[in-house]
């Protein structure tokens, strides 16, 4: 039997685990990066799936499974694969009976009334899944950040464009200076110069990634711009370039994700820089 390929100590639970993935994604090989990103985006297959239908969904052989919980410090991929369904064991009871009963119970005959009922359950799964994806200490720093800043820049383009949207909304009507990044004219790289590092970015991205977005959030971070970020894995390209980052991963109903969660995340952020710049004694902008 092979020995483990490190001497670190072997993580005991999935937040263990998932630091140690994260501190040394850079130095793994292509194959166990492939990986590590399919472990930390759908753990729940890692703990219900077997390593013929895990190593098929993550597009690797079967034996690179083998060589990443060697990596780990594990025994094998079985013994690793004990963490993911502790995870499953400890974690608050949620909706997934919720939406496996609905499926069960043929909750509504009319094909249209099962559509709205799947979306519905699937948004309560992504909210009661979102308490336990942000870390109240990151969400507290991420609020004093944009709270300082004298402009928030907003980045987002496609599926993400909505939460910025609104974000741009409520900021006006709190009367907190904000730049939407994205104008009809083009000029998104000019609205970028104007940014210091007296200001902040609050950007969003999910899979598959918006280059501009991945690409602005480099800019201004290149710029010293500190940046908030809102994305649905670990593995995504704007963590890179976050000082604060967050994951939030949507439940799904036929393959079609809403914004649930990212939406309430968006609004208790919004309502919590303003509150924050209360307590600071930050005045509002006057127009």
């Amino acid at each position: 039997m092979p020995a483990p390929e490190t001497d670190t100590p072997l993580p005991q639970d999935f937040d263990t685990l998932k630091a140690a993935i994260l501190e040394r994604k850079a130095q793994l090989p292509k194959r166990l990066r492939q990986v590590a990103a399919y472990a930390l985006d759908n753990p729940d297959e890692i703990a219900f799936g077997t390593a013929a239908s895990i190593a098929a969904s993550a597009e690797v052989q079967p034996s690179t499974l083998v060589r990443f919980a060697q990596h780990f410090g594990f025994v094998g991929f079985s013994s690793l694969q004990q963490i993911f369904r502790a995870r499953l064991r400890e974690r608050t009871p949620g909706y997934d009976e919720r939406l496996r009963a609905l499926g069960e119970n043929g909750h509504s005959q009319l094909e249209s009334g099962a559509i709205l009922n799947g979306f519905v359950a699937a948004g309560h799964r992504s909210l009661d899944n979102l308490a336990g994806a942000v870390d109240p200490a990151a969400f507290e720093e991420a609020v004093t950040i944009l709270a300082r800043a004298e402009t928030i820049y907003l980045v987002a383009k496609r599926r993400s464009y909505p939460i910025s949207s609104y974000m741009a909304y409520a900021f006006g009507k709190l009367k907190i200076r904000h730049q939407t990044v994205g104008t009809a004219a083009g000029i998104d790289e000019d609205v970028l110069a104007m940014a210091g590092r007296k200001d902040a970015a609050f950007a969003v991205s999910f899979s598959p990634y918006a280059p501009e977005s991945i690409h602005q959030a480099r800019l201004l971070a290149a710029r010293h711009v500190p940046v908030v970020s809102l994305t649905d894995s670990a593995f995504s390209p704007l963590a890179e370039s976050s000082r604060v980052w967050f994951e939030i991963a949507e439940a799904d109903h036929a393959g079609f994700r809403s914004l649930s969660a990212s939406m309430a995340f968006a609004m208790a952020l919004t309502v919590a820089v303003a509150e924050k710049r209360r307590q600071l004694g930050t005045r509002p902008e006057t127009e």
